[in-house]
């Protein structure tokens, strides 16, 4: 019988600047973030399966991401950005033969325009569905909510990051009762990463237990573990595009044990670590 794999399913990888550069409107400057140092952290807790995130400070330029994914060689799986006016068949096959499962769509900045956000997502929706990739929606609760319609039916899986980011919200509230609807769909997954982006603690690394057991209640088998490593600093200490911010001081270690012990049953955090990202991005 062979032992299961364990998955930290939101990570993200930054090289140096020189060769892999940021966009100009960034809101901080990302320091280096290996995926030799990400393998070493996480090697105490038996993860050796990665899901890189393509995050923001490099628009849709891929090129770290998918470079991470062959130095994987099949225990890496990719979720990228992409124009869906401007990139082509051809490169996005090669992008899902190398292990790319998801479109992501960042609607966290204040600066999106509501208007857009059906044509954005229709028009990456059209792409995944071709590929039968999912789309990873990182935006905060009260967006989600507002858009519930539109990822309720949405004819290919939704994957919301960071708990659906419902600061300041209880899941008994009508916010919160909201989010739990959504996710009793079957094509709705939830990432339970990241806790610090929900609490008034920058550093949190134990899940809210309120949160976490509602979640749990409706959507067992759609929720996957994440580390957020390197642990993107809090808005407040992004000081501008030329300021080097430090990530959140954390050890690796204690939010895969905080998660543990926060899910109470040994064979569900299994099954959040092994079995439900072997599923959804298709591990072999």
């Amino acid at each position: 019988m062979k032992t299961a794999m364990h998955c930290d399913s939101h990570v993200h990888i930054v090289g140096p600047t020189d060769r892999y550069p940021q966009v100009a409107d960034r809101t901080y400057l990302a320091d280096v973030a290996t995926l030799k140092q990400l393998e070493s952290v996480s090697a105490t807790r038996a993860v050796r399966r990665f899901v890189i995130v393509q995050p923001s400070f490099y628009g849709t330029d891929n090129s770290l991401l998918m470079e991470s994914l062959v130095t994987l060689a099949g225990r890496g799986r990719g979720v990228a950005v992409v124009d869906p006016r401007a990139t082509s068949a051809r490169t996005l096959s090669g992008m899902a033969e190398q292990g790319v499962r998801g479109l992501r769509l960042n609607l966290y900045s204040p600066l999106r325009e509501k208007a857009r956000l059906a044509e954005r997502f229709v028009a990456i929706a059209g792409l995944a569905r071709e590929l039968n990739w999912h789309i990873e929606i990182v935006a905060p609760l009260k967006m989600i909510n507002q858009n519930a319609e539109l990822f309720r039916t949405s004819s290919v899986p939704v994957i919301i990051d960071h708990y659906g980011l419902y600061l300041g919200v209880m899941p008994d509230e009508p916010e919160g009762a909201a989010l739990l609807k959504l996710l009793a769909m079957p094509h709705i997954w939830i990432k339970l990463s990241a806790p610090y982006r929900v609490s008034a603690n920058p550093l949190a690394t134990r899940p809210d237990p309120a949160w976490h057991a509602a979640i749990l209640a409706v959507a067992p088998d759609r929720c996957v573990w994440g580390s957020d490593w390197p642990h993107t600093p809090p808005h407040e200490k992004q000081m501008g595009s030329a300021v080097l911010a430090p990530y959140r001081s954390l050890r690796y270690e204690t939010l895969v044990d905080d998660f543990i012990a926060t899910t109470g049953s040994a064979e569900l955090a299994e099954r959040i670590l092994s079995d439900n990202p072997a599923r959804l991005y298709e591990f072999e």
